[in-house]
């Protein structure tokens, strides 16, 4: 469990967490009370009213029911896809993961400092590469870089669970410049995988614009794919497509693909728009791990994977251009 410190430095209010035996499920994050920013799940089965996530245009969610399909690693890049289509919109990423969050590591900011609070008390987002984030990985404690040890594990029940998914939706200011700038064109949302606790809160809660389904083509990938498509519908949040990630593997020699996971055939019976079938690419997997994500190094970061890392960086950007045009029709 985790509790909150106030500290000043250089006049700005920041955020600490020390470890505590007792929490309170109404506020898991420890935030500062402001009514009333956060809508309530309804106790006796009443209408729930969604609402929109205040300074922010569109909300794309970007899931999978399987886990180790490379989910976070396109959230990421298709946000940064999103960032560069020609009218420059502005993008933030919320990682929703709260277990097993990845967009720290993957942005770099494993090692950032706490975020910020706003006067009024919501969190301010970290930023890097120009693009603002959110995770709960910034809100629990982190050892030193040179450290071997983590002591972050988050242990808490599904109202914990539910109640910081909503706290990180509603009590996050994107407003650029420290809340006096414009908000966000499209919010970028990394779900964990499954089910369960949050996938229907922010179903329930929040005004989605679509979802962006990842998978592998393997069958044992897509039957658990299947079930996050099934649990989206029922709660009326619109699929906007399908990502294949490791499609094929490119011969470095003779340019021939190979489909080692299974053919898109497989996916096909999905029944959702493809959006872009993505090759492995080994440099993706570096990327991510020092925190640069692919579609940033360009031609220079392609031409240490040849050919294949130009299709894979060509089709995230054919990608982020269809769905904006989706999510805009």
């Amino acid at each position: 469990m985790f509790t909150l410190k106030l500290v000043r430095r250089r006049g700005t209010t920041l955020r600490t967490f020390t470890s505590t035996a007792s929490r309170s499920h109404e506020n898991p994050l420890g935030l500062p009370f402001r009514p009333p920013s956060t809508p309530q799940m309804p106790r006796r089965g009443g209408p729930i009213q969604k609402r929109h996530i205040e300074h922010v245009k569109k909300v794309i969610v970007v899931a999978s029911g399987k886990g180790g399909v490379g989910k976070s690693t396109i959230a990421v890049n298709l946000a940064f896809s999103l960032a560069m289509l020609p009218h420059r919109p502005r993008v933030g990423i919320l990682d929703l993961d709260i277990f097993g969050p990845s967009i720290p590591t993957l942005m770099g900011l494993q090692h950032s400092e706490d975020p910020r609070l706003t006067s009024a008390g919501a969190l301010v987002p970290i930023i890097n590469h120009g693009i603002p984030t959110m995770s709960m990985g910034y809100l629990v404690p982190r050892p030193p870089p040179d450290s071997t040890e983590f002591e972050g594990a988050i242990v808490w029940r599904g109202l914990m669970v539910q109640k910081a998914v909503q706290q990180l939706l509603f009590d996050v200011d994107w407003r650029d410049a420290c809340g006096s700038g414009p908000g966000l064109d499209v919010l970028i949302i990394d779900m964990p995988p499954g089910t369960g606790d949050v996938p229907l809160t922010l179903g329930q809660l929040v005004v989605v614009d679509g979802a962006v389904i990842v998978s592998t083509p393997q069958d044992v990938a897509l039957t658990d794919v299947r079930r996050g498509i099934s649990m989206f519908k029922k709660i009326s949040v619109p699929i906007t497509g399908l990502i294949l990630n490791q499609a094929s593997f490119l011969c470095p020699s003779c340019n021939t693909a190979h489909e080692l996971f299974g053919t898109s055939t497989n996916a096909s019976r999905l029944g959702i728009p493809l959006l872009a079938q993505l090759p492995l690419v080994e440099g993706v997997s570096r990327g991510g791990d020092r925190g640069i994500p692919y579609v940033l190094e360009g031609k220079n970061g392609s031409d240490k994977d040849g050919k294949a890392g130009e299709i894979w960086r060509d089709a995230m950007n054919e990608a982020a251009s269809k769905m904006w045009g989706l999510v805009h029709s």
